[in-house]
């Protein structure tokens, strides 16, 4: 398949529209498959939410194309995120690295590889990968977090966490999926395939161990399991510890699960087209019925996780900011759920009564508690609109996004990635690269 051919824009938008509005590109035929849904996957057509805002396809290519050269090639001391570090055996080694806090994580690299693969930049998407499979994974049968990521690193390698953060795994998946479907598998780590298949296997069905680890001093005994509770059908926050078996919001990704359900591993296709459903109920039991502010940690059933993390679990603080972004392109893909519609719609009804400059923290009855005008922030909000119904209203978040520069300074990590990937979700350039 030609890589015209994946060009696609969502549902939710009449043909008439497309038409006037110059916002979707359909280049491949529909499809009609009953549990496809009325999304992209099943319509062959993305929305351009820029283009139906006003903005020329030249104007919204040069948007993008800026700010993937600022956070990937810009000045490296104050616009980008992305290092070359020299190279291996496999090839060129980089790493994305959280410049407030100066290390590197897997939520980073993995967002890295997922933009990559998305622009067609196999160079980085191949460094990223090369340097999270060089320092980061775990090859000894023996550790707990075995098969899996460490999740924290030094710039240099070092790692400054054995435990693994299960939204990098997801996103590492699907870029991995998305890589073998536009650029062919490779060989060794660039199998990319086969590096999938492996992976997503293992986040359901990996075997719990036991091993020791140093911890303040000491050795504490710790066992880690799979990354995805195969009960509750939820991803884990984290696998290592019994007392913190719950969940994260904004790790819930049901769009890549349903692809999951069609491209993973056979046994365990009905596992996710299940946990996608649940993740789409989910979200409508943990965010709240007025602001739908959603708590960073939640139980499996929603409730408030009150022993770990303090005020930044039980509220809306930085991990519940992509939260919204994961319904909506939920929405997007597949248009499954129009609970989804109504999410979005609350949650920009209470963020346009805080003005233009709100703030980016709050309690989930939406009193706020840090006021800095957040990029990231601004950009979710605007990838709402993909879910939205009150057109007006979702074009004023749209122009929004358009209007705030590419992040830079100390807060570029996270709010630039978010901002990136946004962009490409807001022109119809994120898509679902499907199997040659």
């Amino acid at each position: 398949m030609n890589k015209s051919s994946l060009a696609r824009c969502g549902a939710g938008i009449s043909l008439l529209s497309v038409l006037v509005l110059g916002g979707c590109q359909s280049l491949q035929p529909a499809r009609h498959a009953s549990d496809d849904g009325a999304g992209a996957y099943a319509t062959g057509r993305y929305r351009n939410l820029f283009a139906e805002a006003g903005y020329s396809q030249e104007e919204i290519r040069s948007k993008i194309d800026g700010a993937f050269q600022q956070l990937f090639h810009g000045d490296p001391a104050n616009e980008a995120v992305y290092y070359e570090a020299g190279s291996n055996s496999n090839g060129p080694l980089a790493y994305i690295t959280d410049i407030k806090h100066r290390d590197v994580r897997t939520e980073g690299l993995s967002y890295g590889m997922i933009i990559a693969v998305q622009l067609d930049k196999k160079r980085e998407f191949d460094a990223l990968w090369n340097w999270s499979m060089t320092y980061l994974y775990n090859a000894d049968t023996n550790h707990f977090s075995y098969g899996f990521f460490s999740w924290q690193a030094r710039t240099n390698g070092v790692r400054m966490s054995q435990f693994v953060a299960p939204d990098g795994e997801e996103y590492y998946v699907m870029a991995l999926y998305f890589a073998a479907n536009r650029w062919g598998n490779g060989e060794g780590i660039y199998n990319y395939k086969e590096q999938a298949d492996q992976l997503l296997w293992r986040m359901k069905n990996r075997h719990r161990i036991t091993s020791t680890m140093n911890w303040r001093g000491g050795s504490r005994s710790i066992t880690g399991g799979p990354l995805f509770d195969v009960e509750h059908k939820m991803v884990l926050f984290t696998p290592s510890d019994e007392r913190m078996r719950f969940t994260d919001p904004s790790y819930h990704l049901p769009a890549f699960y349903e692809l999951w359900a069609r491209w993973g591993p056979e046994e365990d296709r009905e596992f996710w087209k299940e946990a996608a459903q649940v993740s789409r109920d989910f979200f409508v039991r943990v965010t709240h019925p007025v602001t739908g502010l959603n708590p960073s940690y939640a139980h499996f059933d929603g409730s408030l996780v009150t022993n770990y993390g303090g005020r930044y679990s039980t509220n809306f603080t930085y991990d519940a900011f992509r939260t919204a972004g994961n319904w909506a392109v939920d929405w997007s893909w597949w248009a499954k759920d129009p609970r989804q519609r109504e999410l979005s719609d609350r949650l920009q009804a209470f963020f346009e009564s805080q003005g233009t400059n709100y703030g980016c923290q709050f309690t989930l009855d939406g009193e706020p508690f840090e006021d800095r005008h957040a990029e990231g922030l601004v950009a979710i909000n605007a990838v709402a609109s993909l879910a939205a119904t009150d057109a007006a209203r979702a074009k004023r978040f749209v122009e929004a996004l358009w209007n705030t520069p590419t992040p830079a300074g100390l807060e570029r990590y996270y709010e630039g990635l978010l901002y990136m990937m946004a962009l490409l979700h807001c022109s119809g350039e994120f898509r679902i690269w499907m199997p040659q």
